[in-house]
């Protein structure tokens, strides 16, 4: 959910972006009195508002907010930032599955610090905005994974066919903390804001807020992944790996790294093994790892990279069956939604209405086809239509009882696309003419 930034803010963002690009070496003081600016804390609470997510070690969600009264509730936290005697919780920590196997840590704030840190967070980020490298990607205005992607794509076909898939161990939770902070105090010189910061990159993590934990460990390095601010501090160490690397990579290479928070790759014209040599150096220089086993070099045509959902290797165009290189969804990517599709249309939740559920399944289809609609993306439109149109006709069976394997005579696909209104996936391929290879 977007939300547009109010004029007054984009006013001071503006305002400060100007003054760093004018100025690469200024560092910035005075900055702490904005943070607790009324208009910029409500802005921030709503931000935080349409993102989400679950509560923190206190247990306090949005509702509880609202009914003690969002004014009086960021009255408090002004007065407590004003005064100097705001401190950070400690962070709530749970497990994500990953794509490639395994489990991602995930870092859940409190409310009340996802605010401040979002307020943090409309101030200082325009100021390191001029900082970050054009090969950065992720969580930055006016960029995307798409655009992370679109730019592979790009290298690939002027003669960048060599890729190194690199994987790091770790990162959020490994990067250096006096090295971090050398890189945000090179531009903040405000004591209260690099106070914060040092705050919550200190602040302990807790797995289970239940348990009686009366001094949880502090952590030494890293800042959690899943905090508002962290995406930002990732992105600025980050940008030390892409200078070092135009110092030191080596030059017969003629690479290029295209990053995402921590995905990157190197797109080589040749000697790909000595890239990834190189890389592996530089990030251990920085404190980083490389994680050997799940860093491969690609060979494109002969093989195919995933990046960021998407496969990257030949295509054959519809009607000619010429190949070509190109961008489709992963299989992963299918799988992925047809998974969400499943979980969405379990017997669970057959108290809902006809219309109900399929304005929860419109909902995944539509938000993963305007992520997933470069290059051929019509077979695997297909298939997710397919399996959308078997589940709500299982879903649909066993809401009224219907005898039958298949439900297609029941529920014919005119009820499901006309009566229900099912978004298909495979009507958008018509305004994308390069969509049917």
């Amino acid at each position: 959910m977007g939300l547009k930034t109010p004029e007054k803010i984009r006013k001071l963002q503006r305002t400060l972006y100007a003054k760093a690009k004018e100025q690469p070496k200024r560092r910035f003081h005075q900055l702490y009195d904005k943070v607790w600016r009324e208009d910029i804390l409500e802005f921030a609470y709503r931000k935080s508002k349409a993102n989400g997510g679950a509560a923190g070690v206190d247990g306090k969600g949005f509702g509880d907010i609202e009914l003690q009264g969002e004014k009086e509730w960021l009255g408090e936290l002004a007065a407590e930032l004003k005064s100097k005697s705001y401190r950070p919780a400690a962070v709530r920590r749970v497990w994500i599955e990953k794509a490639k196997g395994g489990k991602r840590p995930l870092g859940v704030p409190t409310i009340r610090d996802r605010v401040v840190q979002t307020a943090v967070m409309l101030v200082i980020e325009p100021i390191f905005e001029v900082d970050l490298q054009p090969e950065q990607h992720g969580y930055r205005p006016r960029r995307s994974a798409r655009e992370a992607v679109k730019s592979v794509h790009r290298w690939i076909n002027v003669g960048h066919r060599e890729v190194v898939d690199a994987d790091l161990s770790g990162y959020f939770d490994s990067i250096p903390r006096g090295e971090l902070m050398q890189s945000v105090s090179r531009r903040i010189c405000d004591r209260q804001i690099l106070k914060l910061i040092k705050m919550w990159l200190a602040a302990p993590v807790v797995e289970d807020p239940k348990k009686n934990q009366n001094k949880p460990p502090r952590r030494k390095s890293g800042t959690p992944q899943g905090s508002p601010i962290s995406p930002l501090l990732a992105n600025l160490y980050f940008r030390r790996f892409i200078l070092g690397w135009r110092k030191l990579g080596p030059k017969q290479c003629q690479a290029a790294i295209v990053s995402y928070a921590d995905d990157f790759v190197i797109c080589c014209r040749r000697e790909a093994g000595k890239a990834r040599e190189a890389a592996g150096e530089i990030l251990k220089r920085l404190g980083l790892t490389l994680n050997e086993a799940k860093t491969h070099v690609k060979r494109l045509p002969e093989e195919s990279l995933d990046f960021l959902g998407y496969t990257l290797g030949i295509c054959h165009r519809a009607r000619s069956g010429v190949p070509y290189l190109g961008t489709r969804p992963s299989k992963e990517s299918i799988r992925k939604i047809c998974r969400a599709i499943y979980q969405e249309t379990r017997p669970r939740s057959e108290f809902r209405t006809p219309e109900e559920e399929v304005t929860r399944l419109n909902r995944i289809l539509v938000g993963w086809a305007n992520y997933f609609n470069l290059g051929a993306v019509s077979k695997a439109y297909r298939a997710v239509d397919s399996h959308t149109r078997w589940r709500l006709r299982q879903w649909l069976r066993r809401k009224y009882k219907k005898r039958g394997s298949k439900g297609t005579r029941q529920f014919p696909d005119q009820f499901l696309y006309q009566e229900l209104g099912l978004a298909r996936l495979t009507e958008r391929t018509r305004d994308l003419p390069w969509a049917k290879a």
